[in-house]
């Protein structure tokens, strides 16, 4: 699929900048657990770098609050509903983060957009911010992705290579 990044940077890739990684998503709803899903392929490439935390979020609503004021840069992976051609892939940077989140599977659940909130009004939003997500293409109940969205795994790991390379520089 991808090197690892560690074969990739540089040996002077030391840096006091925290980067977490959090895949969000309900893995019982097929392609909503995106996310997640994508988590045993980025702790594949991404082994034991300093300074990267990859992190199952699942639908842990404020218990993300923690990794999210930690991270100096922080990357998102979910399913985003953003009404696209399904299996589209869609990047998201700092600011516009807020006004797009992934799909919400009841009213009662914390959305990542809450998260992101509350870290902003305790001062402790992180320095850059990117969300890498996929347009669903089903929502039924189900453990796997769907053909569409699988087909996007090795696209969206390689966004999240390249985006550490870029900070990395």
């Amino acid at each position: 699929m991808v090197k690892k990044v560690s074969e990739m940077l540089s040996k002077e890739f030391i840096t006091n900048k925290q980067i977490n990684i959090i895949g969000i998503g309900n893995t019982l709803y097929s392609d909503e657990g995106v996310g997640v899903h994508l988590i045993p392929y980025l702790n594949e490439v991404l082994p034991e770098i300093p300074n990267i935390e990859i992190i199952e979020g699942n639908t842990d609503g404020m218990k993300l609050l923690g990794p999210v004021e930690d991270a100096d840069y922080l990357i998102i992976i979910d399913a985003i509903n953003a009404g696209k051609k399904p299996g589209t892939v869609i990047t998201i940077r700092d600011e516009e983060i807020p006004k797009y989140f992934g799909v919400k599977m009841s009213i009662h659940q914390i959305g990542f957009q809450e998260i992101l909130f509350a870290a902003r009004l305790r001062d402790k939003l992180p320095e850059k911010m990117v969300m890498f997500g996929v347009q669903p293409e089903s929502f039924e109940l189900g453990l796997e992705l769907s053909e569409t969205v699988k087909n996007k795994v090795p696209e969206v790991v390689n966004l999240v290579v390249e985006q550490i390379r870029h900070w990395s520089e």
